[in-house]
């Protein structure tokens, strides 16, 4: 399990934002699950789902930016997690552009590769590894998206959401696996000790021009339609 507690460029658990927030929270003083799930509901609602300048940010800066998405809330997940002593490792993904419609439109969407790096987070407890992906939508934004399309009683895709069961999804942690994004999965890319070596090997392909409007540009526009659904009773 040692690989899977090592701290990396990427998890940088050591820093001074990491290492306040543990000891404000007091969760090296809980018994496992109960600091197992703090820290899921931590990073589930407390860090409000939108679009970072980049994937490979560390996890100091994502809980700086106090949001993110399913990459860069898994970094910050993962790093709180080994923090605290707890394994975890990253699992990658592509997911069909179509689960982001909404959130991006016009040409942000019409530019953005048709499939989309995506990644959850493999955690061991109790001797198994549970599958945690629920944590990307919060709850506030989660709970507003389903008073929009209130007549939706079975399968959604958009707005950062593919789920089977959109007025019920899978998304509290309570021994189990959770989802929200699983749905739109395309291609399965493997498991990896860290995110550093996911990025390594996988990258979003993105022009440097696209690259550079995603991160100036594209990213704002997203984030703005994300408050407009956030405004919505």
């Amino acid at each position: 399990m040692e690989e899977y507690l090592k701290e990396t460029a990427l998890l940088d658990f050591s820093h001074p934002f990491i290492q306040d927030l543990i000891e404000r929270q007091a969760w090296r003083n809980m018994a496992e699950f109960d600091r197992l799930k703090a820290i899921y509901d931590f990073v589930r609602n407390d860090i409000l789902f939108g679009y970072n300048e980049s994937d490979g940010i560390p996890a100091s800066k994502i809980l700086s930016d106090g949001f993110g998405q399913c990459n860069t809330k898994g970094i910050l997940f993962m790093a709180l997690l080994r923090g605290c002593g707890i394994p975890c490792r990253m699992h990658g993904f592509t997911i069909d552009k179509q689960l982001q419609k909404g959130a991006m439109t016009g040409f942000v969407y019409r530019n953005a590769p048709q499939e989309i790096l995506h990644s959850w987070v493999e955690v061991y407890f109790e001797e198994i590894w549970y599958e945690l992906e629920g944590f990307i939508l919060d709850d506030g934004y989660l709970k507003r998206l389903q008073n929009t399309f209130p007549d939706c009683r079975g399968a959604f895709c958009g707005y950062g959401a593919a789920t089977a069961y959109f007025q019920h999804p899978k998304v509290a942690f309570n021994r189990s696996n959770t989802y929200i994004q699983s749905e739109g999965i395309v291609q399965d890319l493997g498991a990896y000790p860290s995110p550093d070596e996911f990025f390594l090997r996988h990258r979003q392909e993105l022009s440097a021009v696209k690259e550079w409007l995603y991160c100036h540009l594209g990213r704002h526009l997203m984030n703005r339609n994300i408050r407009k659904i956030r405004g919505k009773g």
